[in-house]
C-alpha cells in the first residue's frame, strides 16, 4: 500500500464532514455504523462451508426468491447495528415486505434518515465460492421530523441520495461509497479491523471492452440488446469486446467501474420490466457510477431521474462507461423507431 493511502476510513469521514451538508454528525456515524456490520458479515461469508450459514433457509422473499441463509443473516445484523445506534429513522431492505419504522429509546421518531439496502447481493453464489456484496442507499426523510416515517420517505427518486456504497466480499472486503464528492474504495485489513483508503478518486474509464450480461437470457432480449450484443461480437477497429458475467452485481460492476466495461439488465419476455430493484441495487450503483463518471441507465432515461412507485420496482438496468452506455441508448433507440 502506497505511503499516500495509508488514511484510515474513520479519519477520512471525519476530514469530509464539512461535505455532508446539513449533518451534526448523524450521516458520520451512520456511515460507521453500516461499517461495522460490514466487519461481522464479512467474518462470516469467510466462515462459508465451515459453519452452518450456506444454503436455502426454505423461504421466499418479496420478490418470490428463496432466501438464503446469509441473506437473512445480513439482513439481521445491518439492521440490529442501525436500530441500536439509533441513527435512522426507517429501514428498507430487499428481504422484507414493508419498511421498518424506528424509534429512539425515548419514543421519539427525531432522526433524519432512511435506510434502503441488499443487504447480500449475489448470495446464490455463496455456496461456490463466489464474490457476494452489500449494497446500501440513504436519504433524508422528507416527513416532518418527531413522526413516523412514511413509504414516501422512501420513495425518493435516486438524485436526492445523501450517500451510496456497496461492500464487497472477495479476496478482500473493500467499501467503495460516496456522499456526492467523488467515489472513494477502502479496503479492510482484517488483522486490525480498520478500512484503509486503497483507491482514492475512483474514476471509471469512458470507454472499455468489457460487457458484463447473462447471455442465456439472449433470446429474451428486446431487438436492440440483441443488436447490441452482436455490436460487441464483431471483429471491427477495438472489437471483440471480452464478455465477463459473474452473477453478482456488485463484483461485476466493481470490476468495470476499475477497468471500464458495461453491466446490462435488460427486460426480457419473462420479466417486462426488469428484474433488479430499482431502490435496493439500481439506485445507489447508479449513484457511484456517475460520480465516478460513469453513466445508468433503463435503456431510455437517466436512472437517478426516475420517480419510485412501488417499495420493490423494478427496471431494466445499464451501468458502466460513458461511450458504452450512449452506444446500448442509440441501439435501443434505432429499434423503437
Amino acid at each position: 500500500m502506497k505511503s499516500n493511502t495509508r488514511k484510515t476510513l474513520d479519519e477520512f469521514i471525519i476530514e469530509r464532514q464539512d461535505d455532508f451538508q446539513y449533518s451534526t454528525g448523524e450521516l458520520s456515524r451512520l456511515l460507521n455504523s453500516i461499517l461495522l456490520a460490514a466487519r461481522v458479515v464479512s467474518y462470516k461469508v469467510r466462515k462459508a462451508g465451515l459453519i452452518d450459514i450456506i444454503g436455502a433457509v426454505g423461504t421466499t422473499n418479496v420478490q418470490g426468491e428463496d432466501q438464503q441463509k446469509l441473506d437473512l443473516y445480513a439482513h439481521n445484523i445491518f439492521v440490529e447495528t442501525l436500530v441500536n445506534r439509533e441513527i435512522v429513522c426507517g429501514i428498507a431492505s430487499e428481504e422484507n415486505d414493508n419498511f421498518i419504522t424506528i424509534q429512539g429509546l425515548d419514543q421519539s421518531h427525531n432522526n433524519k434518515y432512511v435506510v434502503l439496502m441488499d443487504p447480500l447481493d449475489g448470495s446464490s453464489n455463496i455456496d461456490v465460492n463466489v464474490s457476494v456484496g452489500t449494497i446500501f442507499s440513504v436519504y433524508h426523510r422528507i416527513s416532518p421530523v418527531g413522526t413516523p416515517v412514511t413509504m414516501e420517505d422512501f420513495l425518493q427518486p435516486g438524485v436526492n441520495q445523501a450517500a451510496a456504497g456497496y461492500i464487497l466480499y472477495g479476496t478482500s472486503t473493500m467499501i467503495v461509497y460516496t456522499t456526492g464528492f467523488g467515489v472513494n474504495g477502502f479496503t479492510l485489513n482484517s488483522a486490525i479491523g480498520s478500512f484503509y483508503l486503497s483507491h482514492p478518486d475512483m474514476k471509471c474509464p469512458e470507454d472499455g471492452n468489457v460487457y458484463s450480461v447473462n447471455e442465456g437470457n439472449y433470446v429474451h432480449f428486446p431487438r436492440g440488446i440483441k443488436n447490441y450484443i452482436k455490436y460487441c461480437q464483431e471483429e471491427k477497429e477495438n472489437r471483440p469486446y471480452t464478455s465477463r458475467y459473474i452473477g453478482s452485481l456488485v463484483s461485476d460492476c466493481h470490476r468495470n467501474l476499475i477497468r471500464g466495461g458495461v453491466y446490462l439488465y435488460p427486460s426480457t419476455l419473462k420479466t417486462p420490466n426488469g428484474k433488479l430493484r430499482l431502490l435496493y441495487e439500481c439506485n445507489p450503483m447508479a449513484f457511484i457510477t456517475e460520480q465516478a463518471g460513469g453513466r445508468a441507465s433503463d435503456g431510455n432515461r437517466r436512472i437517478l431521474e426516475l420517480t419510485p412507485t412501488e417499495l420493490h420496482q423494478r427496471t431494466p438496468f445499464y451501468c458502466g462507461s460513458k461511450n458504452m452506455i450512449d452506444k446500448i441508448e442509440e441501439f435501443i433507440a434505432n429499434e423503437e423507431k
